[in-house]
């Protein structure tokens, strides 16, 4: 297979570095993100095509700025320094940076000078989104400007023979209204990618990659039934076979009929070895009188390692076929998570414990197959519709690994999750019936430790309160609460109060992330 084509992408510490990188994926040309201090080194082993320098808060004469190894100028790669990016070119380069006389924050109207190169076929006058304090007052030698905005006389510039551009405003964001167009430019006019990454190329190189680490040992696959385990089961079912053992663990705290489902369709569908664990009884016990949703977070978490280390044991006994045992661990870690905790910025504070196998490639001496670390979601579920997973699995929305347990405020019993079962079960089913599903990222049910008064036949009641969340998102990074109908709300909280025995109220919740988490515990 010829060598992929990629985009370097170096970040200086933007909210907006992640949208670079989707930009350019959703333009079929692979990209990474990269701390700004990677060493040419690592650079030239990346070999990229082109490199954009991404925005950043910092002025780049502030003490401690984030500054690159200037020789990636001299590499013979088309450069594209956006907002920050800009100046450090001038700064590194000979020119010069100063506090502007105005700061532009928000839209701008750019004049485009210069009507080719990042900006063939763009319109001489187009909207775009300015954030930035400093400006450039001074071209490096070799550059001209390209295009100016009534505020900065020089907005974007160029050095044709070195194509080192840098542009300072935000084509990443929406509302720079031609921003895809200029990143297109110089990923095919100027770089010269052709644009054939997607879906089917990837799967083709993960199952050549997956086949080479893995030889004839065999991977064993923690599979939740979520989008990311799922795709994962099926991409290393078409790669390696029977070498793939999964193995299923209901912990109890599952929504409704869930388990079920994922065995159904991975052994009946998918033809794929599946071990199936009823750990209900054992996990509801060592959850018995915990409230702390950290402490429950950690005893799911080591029931889960203590559950699936035994199944694996078996697995490894009963591994046919040639296979030398279980010596690796698949799992399904995206690429946010891997940004979050490699960008220069540094790891991210633990709001919360990620629930991912942790602790078990250690424990077991496996070693880790993560083949969407460098995946969107959404791109996890474009490779899911090439290897013909069902969309009812694909678009799932996101579930967490500690399931109902921090959806149930204070302590968990058997009969508080089952309130919290059908009333989630309620409030899924009529998001469907009204064609809604698909339209928010994430929705659920919580129980909240909160009694109070209500009027039922007359009586007066004395029961349960049900949070309703519903959220828009991306990529779950940041999130705004769903604007859904009120009729469609009114018959969610009818439904409930009156099919769900205990509860006998319902809100909901209109809070967006940040400052909220998506998640109440």
């Amino acid at each position: 297979m010829e060598h992929q084509e990629n985009i370097l992408i170096l970040d200086y510490g933007s909210q907006y570095t992640q949208l670079i990188a989707r930009r350019v994926r959703e333009l079929h040309v692979y990209c990474e993100i990269h701390p700004f201090n990677i060493s040419i080194e690592k650079v030239k082993e990346f070999s990229p095509k082109g490199i954009i320098l991404s925005g950043g808060p910092s002025s780049v004469y502030a003490a401690g700025a984030p500054i690159s190894d200037k020789r990636i100028f001299d590499l013979g790669v088309p450069v594209l320094g956006i907002c920050y990016g800009l100046q450090l070119i001038a700064f590194q380069l000979g020119g010069e940076v100063d506090k502007a006389a105005r700061r532009e924050f928000g839209r701008a109207k750019l004049i485009v000078d210069s009507p080719n190169g990042i900006f063939k076929d763009v319109e001489r006058a187009t909207d775009v989104w300015m954030s930035h304090g400093d400006s450039l007052t001074k071209l490096p030698p070799g550059f001209q400007p390209i295009a100016h905005s009534e505020n900065a006389p020089i907005c974007a510039i160029r050095n044709e023979t070195k194509k080192i551009f840098g542009v300072q405003f935000h084509p990443e964001v929406m509302h720079t209204k031609e921003g895809k167009k200029i990143l297109g430019n110089f990923l095919f006019e100027i770089c010269g990618c052709t644009g054939d990454w997607n879906a089917a190329s990837f799967i083709e190189r993960s199952i050549e990659e997956i086949r080479a680490k893995v030889g004839s040992k065999k991977v064993l696959c923690a599979l939740s039934g979520g989008v990311d385990s799922s795709v994962a089961a099926v991409l290393l079912h078409k790669a390696i076979g029977s070498q793939l053992f999964c193995i299923h663990i209901d912990n109890g705290v599952m929504r409704r009929g869930e388990s079920a489902q994922v065995v159904k369709t991975f052994r009946d569908q998918f033809h794929i070895a599946l071990d199936f664990v009823d750990g209900t009884g054992i996990f509801l016990e060592r959850l018995k009188g915990v409230s702390n949703p950290e402490q429950k977070r950690k005893i799911i978490g080591k029931t889960f390692i203590d559950l699936f280390e035994v199944e694996a044991k078996k697995a490894e006994r009963g591994a046919k076929g040639g296979t030398d045992g279980a010596a690796f661990l698949a799992q399904g870690t995206l690429y946010p998570d891997v940004i979050e905790s490699t960008s220069f910025k540094g790891p991210s504070a633990t709001i919360k414990s990620h629930h991912n196998v942790g602790g078990l490639p250690e424990k077991m001496n496996l070693k880790l197959i993560e083949p969407f670390r460098e995946l969107f979601k959404d791109e996890v579920r474009e490779v899911g519709r090439a290897l013909g997973l069902p969309e009812s699995l694909l678009m799932r929305h996101p579930f967490p690994g500690p399931g109902l347990a921090i959806r149930v405020l204070g302590e968990i019993t058997p009969e508080r999750l089952e309130i919290l079962r059908s009333a989630d079960d309620i409030f899924l089913d009529e998001l469907r019936r009204s064609n809604l599903y698909d339209e928010v990222w994430q929705a659920f049910a919580v129980l909240l430790p909160v009694q109070s008064v209500g009027v039922m036949g007359d009586e007066r009641t004395y029961e349960n309160t049900i949070a309703i969340r519903a959220v828009t998102s991306v990529d779950g990074m940041t999130a705004d609460w769903a604007h859904l109908p009120y009729n469609v709300l009114g018959i969610i909280s009818n439904r409930i109060i009156n099919e769900v025995r205990g509860v006998n109220r319902v809100v909901y919740d209109i809070s967006s992330k940040p400052p909220a988490t998506i998640e109440w515990e």
